[in-house]
């Protein structure tokens, strides 16, 4: 599918495709409803080791001011800036209209993070490396509970939601090698991944519907190749907002790929 829109000029006044595009890291961002946390994603960006890259954030039919709070970031950003529109609701929808534009301005290095995520200085320069290494594909990294949203016992209940999630992926009858996957099942956060534009093309992209899609996605490419990478310099601090707004058990649910229940959408 193609974005639902795709801007024609650029945010802040410079041109719409960077010369070296296709040298440049494209860090596609969705973001729906996130004028309270983008600012400090932005921040955590904008404080990269190597910000030799192009920011598309793609603004997912907000009713607040996230479209405000990019463009605001642009005119000052030190790398260039895309603000795009897609408004059919979905973190799926809003991450392959990202993507996708990105591949159809010249881009080959692709990487991604949420708008309530805070990727550590070394982020961009460990994805880099990742996808310019011999036969680089798809490249994950480690996810950490962001430190300004819980305590020390609620980042503890974070770390063994993931560790419980990574051991339901591993064990699930379902992503067994047998069912013509080529690489086993490790479980990678899409909030911290980087593909190449050629794997994310032959992939068929990201589905395009609302969250969960993570999964979704990695088994696409596990069932097209095994050039998976688990990178430990890709480091991103997720929020912990969901085990605030679920408590323990609903985001055991969420994260055991049960839905959110009675509790409602997600609260992204």
């Amino acid at each position: 599918m193609t974005p639902s829109r795709i801007p024609t000029g650029a945010v802040g006044g410079t041109p719409a495709v960077p010369a070296d595009a296709a040298d440049r890291l494209w860090v596609i961002v969705p973001a729906r409803d996130e004028e309270d946390r983008l600012p400090d994603t932005l921040a955590a960006l904008a404080a990269q080791h190597d910000t030799r890259i192009v920011l598309v954030l793609v603004d997912n039919a907000s009713t607040d001011a996230t479209p405000r709070v990019a463009r605001d970031f642009a005119a000052g950003a030190p790398f260039p800036v895309r603000v795009l529109h897609e408004p059919r609701k979905g973190v799926g929808c809003a991450v392959d209209t990202g993507f996708r534009y990105a591949i159809a301005a010249g881009a080959r290095l692709l990487a991604r993070t949420d708008a309530d995520c805070l990727p550590r200085p070394g982020w961009t320069a460990a994805a880099r490396a990742a996808l310019t290494a011999p036969g680089a594909g798809l490249a994950c990294g480690r996810i950490l509970a962001r430190r300004d949203e819980h305590g020390p016992l609620g980042r503890a209940g974070f770390r063994v939601l993931v560790a419980l999630a990574a051991l339901f992926g591993r064990l699930r009858p379902a992503h067994r090698r047998r069912h013509g996957f080529r690489a086993p099942y490790r479980m990678h956060a899409g909030n911290n991944m980087a593909v190449t534009a050629d794997l994310y093309t032959a992939v068929g992209g990201m589905p395009r519907r609302p969250s969960p899609t993570d999964r979704l996605f990695l088994n696409r490419v596990r069932r097209h190749t095994d050039r998976i990478a688990r990178v430990r310099g890709m480091v991103v601090e997720n929020s912990t907002r969901r085990l605030r707004a679920y408590g323990l058990a609903g985001t055991a649910r969420w994260y055991l790929d049960r839905g959110a229940g009675p509790l409602g959408e997600d609260p992204r």
